[in-house]
């Protein structure tokens, strides 16, 4: 499922230390036997799962074979109210009183047991007794009578009632409003992870897998879809019956009654078809088309088809979980099914396709084989994760969709993986909020990376052929981890690639402890050996812990630069230190390691082998691979920030920006260089950073502009938003010049914008325009009635460069006479402090005269305290922190009411924070500019003629990779 959550649960791993003092272990030989762990343990046993009496997790007495539910609903009148009946065949393991099931919020239940096991069965009564906090319906007879024996099969039948829910849970409604007007009601579920049990009694856990047979009672004028085709023999007018599915869990169950309409395709013999409201058919084509391309792509990478016989995908009006992977019926936000190649992002057609990978990947990974419980909920969202990229890649190669990857997920979990915070991938939960706070990067970005790291470092055809054996072995059934790294060794053992210890030890020392290695590699120049530390990565660089993980190696050089094979060469086995001597580099030459970035940690050089890595990346970028290049760049951000390397590291790194065309080198210097904009803004010497970034970013500008060019790379379409938006933020001629003209041609002469760039346009057209063409846009906002373009003109209104421009946008926030909503009007001053140094001025300068009439905007939600919060985030020079507390005097003077009583400590912590950075990081990067420029008349990016022929020629082969 693809949605995210904040956890902070933490399981403790034991870990046996042997030796602080490490070797390095090359991979075995075939003729070699493989290493085992004798001795004691590396690892404590894995917390076996509790369910014990007094838990949340069922009782094992019994267990469940399949379900018949029948429901009936009147949804399409917007009535909320649903009755259902559900027959469930179960078998008694072990003798018991009672009967134990899930629930939630239904009622008036009605009970009876037949035995399956005698001729002429007679039903026979029970009671229900509903526990609230645990969510349980326990049955008992309600005559007293024998107890429920061991190996006996019965079939129970529930009747009840229930009620549509409106928070986007369980048996929920939902409704959309039509082009007249007119509102359209539907029926849909959402059931991941205890939510089925809304809509029926059910054993409401992932390994209580069952077959379900659904019928659904509903208005002729509507339809409904299941997981299953429709069985025609059983289904009638307003009677909908589907086929019996195979073994599954309950989270997995779907179904939707509404009046949608759809698109159908197929491709190997695999019908799929798009759902959604109504008039949207025109925009469900890409939807389709990637769903037939990346299915066939899974089926074929797995070498295991797709299980059942139809495949539908559904936009729904009203989707909190973004998308969900139910078998045969993956549920969407329905703004994630509509593309058209008028109006909409190339962001949003990769996006699509990226979030279909995720959750056809689930058909196999979660679906075809579940989880035993939501200890392992990375053993399905970590694989989706993975493969929503994978199949991308395999469908549309032209993407790099990898560079994607790095770029997001790939980052994200190593920025939340190094928190306090931060909980192993195997993570023991019981209760529902505990499973739910497992939806995060714990479960999704991390696992999804570090398979990563082992599809490259066993190579593909070892990961594939484990995959293969895991889908194949356990299909239709649920599984642990230790399923999956049984999976991978018998794989490795059948291709006879030799691992130097087991997948068991390998694989859980990544995911039975929170956090990942930092790897500092120190080289002796003289002696050419290599000596390779690793502890975990935290922001204290002085902390002293001595956690360690069997970390796959691999190395790049100088004279030996082919990125295409990633498999692992050495490995660091579990302990803290090696020396390494068989990485052939002469002291002139630089190493690399962890090729393409495919290993999960950060890698920190002496400072000799960063001075060789930044001079052969200004004259022959194209020796590292992209991804490497992004790495390089925020792992030295990451260690400047942690005091860990000096700013002029990163600095002089930065340089070889000028030969860069790549996404992701761009994305990861957008994200440094934005940092460092925010916090030097107010500074006298803010012109230096500005031309030092412009001449960094003005030979791929050039290049690249500010239009689309048919037939470019799929990427340059993510590197101009980047650029776009980074050039004018420091000031481009050029690019506030094409900008300009690009909005203005739009606006006066209707040549269109291309919906990629849309925001960008508007945002740099507007930083140095007309007032003409300011005033024409504000007038576009007034009259708007689309809410996306209303939302586009505020926050680029709040672009421009001009004082007396931003004073007539503010000025509309006081105007409640115009069209703007309560929450827009309260937004126009966000958009402007948080744009530029001339934007935070612009709203002191407008609520020094009307602070009064801003705060009685409203009467109850103080908008002139959440303005002045929101401005001291953005304050980072003493003249504008003077002015914001002068101003913060007058109204704690003269309207006290207006604000809360810690406005001050608040403002005064984020001022603190700001101040703190510019203390540790202005002096440092602003002198390293000056001195540059004082030296060279330009900063030091350059340093000969012929570094620019070879860059010019570097330029030409950019493409090869």
């Amino acid at each position: 499922m693809a949605r995210w959550l904040l956890n902070s649960f933490s399981l403790i791993l034991l870990l046996a230390v042997g030796s602080l003092q490490a070797r390095l272990i090359l991979p075995l030989s075939p003729d070699d036997g493989q290493l085992e762990t004798k001795g004691a343990a590396l690892f404590a046993a894995p917390r076996v799962d509790d369910n014990s009496a007094g838990n949340y997790r069922l009782p094992n007495t019994t267990e469940p074979e399949s379900y018949n539910v029948e429901l009936w609903t009147n949804v399409h009148n917007g009535d909320t109210q649903f009755t259902g009946t559900v027959n469930i065949d179960i078998r008694v393991l072990s003798e018991t009183s009672n009967i134990t099931l899930h629930y939630r919020q239904t009622s008036n239940f009605e009970a009876t047991i037949i035995s399956r096991d005698v001729a002429t069965p007679t039903a026979i009564p029970l009671t229900v007794t509903p526990e609230l906090q645990r969510e349980f319906l326990v049955l008992t007879r309600t005559t007293a009578g024998e107890a429920f024996g061991a190996n006996t099969n019965w079939t129970i039948t529930i009747y009840y009632t229930g009620i549509h829910r409106s928070d986007m849970g369980g048996f929920y409604i939902s409704s959309y409003t039509d082009d007249d007007g007119k509102q359209h009601f539907l029926a849909t579920t959402q059931f991941e992870s205890t939510n089925a049990r809304h809509a029926f009694p059910c054993y409401d856990e992932p390994a209580r897998r069952a077959n379900f047979t659904i019928t659904i009672h509903h208005d002729p004028s509507y339809t409904a879809i299941s997981n299953m085709p429709v069985n025609s023999t059983a289904s009638s007018s307003g009677v909908t019956a589907f086929q019996t599915t195979p073994k599954m869990s309950t989270y997995l169950v779907a179904f939707i009654v509404s009046d949608f309409e759809s698109t159908t395709g197929e491709l190997n013999g695999i019908r799929q078809r798009v759902f959604s409201r109504k008039g949207k058919q025109d925009q469900q084509e890409w939807a389709l088309w990637s769903g037939l391309v990346v299915e066939s792509s899974l089926a074929s990478y797995f070498g295991v088809p797709f299980a059942l016989p139809k495949l539908d995908q559904a936009g729904i009006p009203d989707f909190s979980a973004g998308a969900m992977e139910n078998w045969g019926l993956a549920t969407y936000r329905e703004q994630y099914m509509w593309w058209n190649k008028q109006n909409s992002t190339i962001n949003l057609k990769t996006n699509i396709a990226n979030i279909i990978g995720h959750e056809y990947a689930h058909m196999w990974f979660g679906d075809l084989v579940s989880v035993k419980w939501w200890t392992y909920l990375w053993l399905k969202e970590g694989f989706a994760t993975l493969f929503s990229y994978e199949s991308n890649d395999i469908a549309f190669p032209l993407w790099d969709t990898y560079q994607i990857f790095h770029v997001s997920d790939y980052n994200s979990a190593l920025i939340n993986d190094a928190l306090a915070s931060a909980v192993p991938m195997t993570h023991y939960v019981q209760t529902p909020t505990e499973i739910s706070n497992r939806y995060n990067t714990f479960s999704y970005a991390k696992p999804a990376s570090v398979l990563y790291m082992f599809k490259n470092a066993w190579t593909d055809k070892v990961f594939r052929t484990g995959l293969n054996k895991y889908l194949t072995k356990n299909k239709y059934t649920s599984c642990d981890e230790w399923d999956l790294f049984a999976s991978f060794q018998e794989s490795a053992d059948e291709l006879g690639f030799k691992l130097p210890a087991s997948v068991d030890d390998i694989f859980s020392s990544w995911s039975h402890q929170a956090g990942y290695p930092l790897l500092t590699v120190t080289r002796n120049y003289n002696a050419g050996t290599i000596t390779i530390t690793q502890k975990r990565y935290v922001a204290n660089n002085t902390d002293t812990n001595t956690a360690t993980w069997y970390v796959p190696l691999n190395f790049a050089t100088a004279n030996k630069n082919d990125y295409r094979d990633t498999s692992a060469t050495h490995y660091l086995l579990n302990v803290t230190e090696t020396v390494i001597s068989d990485v052939e580099a002469s002291s002139d030459d630089w190493i690399l390691v962890n090729i393409q970035n495919s290993g999960y940690y950060r890698t920190l050089y002496d400072t000799q082998n960063y001075g060789l890595i930044t001079a052969a990346l200004k004259s022959q970028p194209w020796r590292f691979h992209p991804r490497n290049r992004a790495q390089l760049l925020y792992d030295t951000y990451i260690f400047v920030s942690t005091d860990r390397l000096s700013h002029s590291i990163l600095l002089e790194l930065l340089g070889y920006l000028t030969n860069e065309q790549q996404y992701a080198p761009w994305s990861t210097a957008n994200t440094i260089l934005t940092v460092y904009d925010r916090y030097l803004r107010g500074d006298d010497l803010y012109y230096h950073f500005q031309n030092f970034v412009r001449l960094l970013i003005d030979p791929i500008f050039d290049q690249i502009g500010v239009n689309e060019i048919p037939g470019e790379h799929y990427l340059n379409n993510y590197l101009r938003i980047v650029l776009v938006s980074l050039a004018c933020q420091v000031g481009s001629n050029d690019c506030y010049n094409q900008s300009a003209k690009k909005l203005s041609e739009y606006l006066y002469n209707g040549t269109a914008i291309e919906a990629t760039l849309k925001t960008q346009a508007y945002c740099a057209g507007l930083r140095s325009t007309t007032n003409d063409i300011y005033s024409r846009v504000q007038s576009d906002l007034l009259s708007s009635s689309d809410s996306t373009d209303r939302s586009l003109f505020i926050s680029s209104l709040g672009c421009s460069g001009s004082t007396s421009q931003l004073l007539d946008f503010l000025r509309l926030s006081l105007d409640t006479a115009n069209s703007l909503s309560y929450s827009e009007r309260t937004s126009l001053l966000n958009s402007a402090y948080s744009r530029s140094e001339i934007g935070l001025t612009a709203s002191l300068e407008f609520l020094e005269t009307n602070w009064e009439a801003y705060a009685k905007l409203s009467d109850s939600a103080k908008p002139l305290d959440a303005a002045l919060r929101g401005i001291a985030t953005y304050v980072v020079s003493e003249k504008q922190k003077t002015r914001l507390n002068a101003l913060v005097d007058i109204v704690k003077a003269e309207g006290p009411s207006y604000i809360n009583d810690d406005l001050s400590t608040t403002i005064d912590s984020r001022i603190t924070s700001n101040f703190a950075w510019l203390e540790v990081n202005r002096d440092p990067v602003l002198n390293w500019i000056e001195d540059s420029f004082r030296e060279n008349g330009s900063p030091s990016l350059t340093s000969s003629i012929t570094t620019i022929l070879v860059s010019a020629m570097a330029l030409l082969l950019f493409r090869l990779y």
